[in-house]
């Protein structure tokens, strides 16, 4: 059970943190400039949740577990988060008129970012000393 437990409470605290700092204090500002036409008033609590339940999962399983260590998690993790965040932001420019390709370059980007430090700090947080 720790071989889960400890990397994903690592990569959920990570995620948590990053996306907060990128969401609540960087990058809302411009995400409103160029989607606030298609934002919420209030944000879906019980989806928003969910993904940041579910994704940390796919960084353990994908990312975490398969790494020889955290260079290589961190790689992994980079490359889900892309693959995760592009699957998002390619799909609404592909069907939503207005969708900006500048919010989807850098959304795809910030999905490899924190992608790839959730899966480095958990690998290490899963490393056992010795």
């Amino acid at each position: 059970m720790r071989t889960y437990l400890v990397p994903y409470v690592a990569a959920l605290v990570v995620l948590l943190a990053l996306d907060g700092l990128w969401l609540g204090l960087i990058a809302m500002d411009w995400y409103r400039a160029g989607i606030g036409h298609l934002m919420a008033q209030q944000v879906n609590v019980v989806a928003a949740g969910l993904f940041y339940l579910l994704f940390p999962v796919g960084i353990v399983v994908f990312a975490v577990m398969p790494a020889r260590d955290a260079w290589h998690a961190a790689r992994l993790g980079g490359l889900l988060g892309l693959l995760c965040y592009a699957t998002y932001d390619l799909t609404n420019l592909a069907t939503l008129r207005g969708w900006p390709v500048g919010i989807t370059a850098v959304d795809m980007g910030w999905g490899a970012l924190v992608g790839a430090l959730s899966a480095g700090v958990a690998r290490l947080c899963s490393m056992r000393p010795g």
